[in-house]
């Protein structure tokens, strides 16, 4: 940890054991580097109580990535410590993590009622409730829970995996702004999560927007940002453009018309989704407008 400049004033009095009142600037999600640091926190963080007024906020992360602790511990007005680790897993012979510590009451108030609960979390965050600065907050929360680079097959890919409802369709609904693509937040089967994913174009426009220059970020995560935006569309490869959602109205005139071909001419669709999209209706497949 870095030393404190002698000169400066004393974040944390040693002697009365208790934290000095912060610029009132710490945690204002408005601040570019306090929403991306909120978010990756969120996400990846764990609030956990002890006993009285006891308690600790903790970030553990893959070594590799530290300097983002030294961050959060730069951008903290509280005493907190960043620790390494090897240790042996079921996943690994070893794995080496860094840790970062914070246990200011203070502190930890305010990061909870921001929207930071205590212990188990992963399906009940949300957006803060509170003006925050949105690309910087998910980007955040992408670097914590997120992914980005190639396929298999070398086709740029952005994903976000979430039990949390409420993050999972923020997410849909702000990438929706940046690159016209809509995505119908589900749970899938065998977790339980969403995992929530853009490839080729749409993933490079949420990157390029998410990532910008000079953001606050994982080191291999910006440099997989930027590398996405070398990908080229080749010329054999067909676009497809965006699916037509139905609403309930196309739904309720659906019903109204009855036929498919003559629903075809009104909604502006094929006789065969009209047909299909009649059946499910008819069938309980989807839920009656």
């Amino acid at each position: 940890m870095a030393e404190q400049d002698p000169s400066a004033p004393a974040l944390f009095d040693m002697s009365a054991l208790t934290p000095i009142t912060p610029p009132s600037s710490f945690m204002d999600l408005e601040n570019p580097s306090y929403a991306y640091m909120f978010g990756f926190l969120q996400a990846d963080g764990h609030l956990a109580r002890g006993t009285g007024q006891k308690g600790r906020l903790t970030a553990e992360i893959n070594a590799r990535d530290v300097h983002i602790l030294y961050e959060f511990q730069r951008l903290t007005p509280y005493y907190s410590s960043v620790t390494e680790r090897v240790r042996s897993t079921n996943f690994a012979e070893q794995i080496h993590s860094a840790t970062w510590t914070l246990c200011a009451l203070e502190a930890r108030t305010l990061i909870n009622r921001l929207g930071i609960p205590y212990g188990k979390k992963s399906r009940i965050i949300r957006p803060p409730r509170v003006e925050f600065s949105r690309p910087d907050y998910l980007r955040g929360v992408i670097d914590a829970d997120g992914s980005l680079g190639w396929t298999a097959e070398g086709l740029p890919f952005l994903s976000f995996t979430s039990a949390s409802t409420a993050l999972a369709a923020y997410l849909c609904h702000y990438a929706k702004k940046v690159t016209g693509t809509e995505r119908i937040a589900r749970r899938n089967n065998r977790d339980q999560v969403y995992v929530i994913t853009y490839f080729k174009e749409q993933a490079q426009q949420l990157a390029a927007h998410l990532y910008y220059p000079g953001c606050l970020a994982l080191d291999h995560k910006k440099a997989n940002a930027a590398a996405l935006q070398t990908w080229v569309r080749p010329a054999d490869m067909k676009f497809a453009p965006p699916r037509k959602r139905w609403t309930k109205a196309d739904d309720r005139e659906l019903l109204r018309i009855g036929t498919p071909a003559a629903a075809a001419v009104a909604l502006d669709r094929t006789a065969q989704s009209c047909s299909l999209r009649l059946w499910r209706l008819r069938s309980g497949q989807v839920p009656m407008p």
